[in-house]
């Protein structure tokens, strides 16, 4: 038996050469897809309570059209800033 035990917070050798430790060692940050789509849900379920309550009245193929464009420009944008930021994080500082 060894008396050597790694603090919890650090890979053993065999698991840092198997690369199953955390990448940068802090939580992954949020996916757009996931962003986009909780967004669509939390609108449809504002939509469908203001449907309801009869402040508004709501046409059924506006708003989808209108969550679909919404959505869509989402996931353009948002993919476009997490590929920048990926750029930034994978350069090695050489030319």
């Amino acid at each position: 038996m060894s008396s050597y035990e790694p603090a919890p917070d650090t890979a053993s050798p065999a698991e840092a050469s198997r690369g199953t430790g955390a990448r940068h060692g802090g939580p992954s940050p949020a996916r757009v897809g996931t962003m986009v789509w909780g967004l669509i849900v939390l609108a449809l379920a504002a939509l469908i309570i203001i449907g309801q309550l009869g402040i508004v009245a709501l046409n059924g193929t506006y708003v989808l059209i209108g969550l679909m464009i919404g959505a869509g420009a989402a996931l353009v944008v948002g993919g476009l800033l997490s590929a920048r930021g990926r750029d930034k994080e994978t350069t090695t500082g050489k030319s």
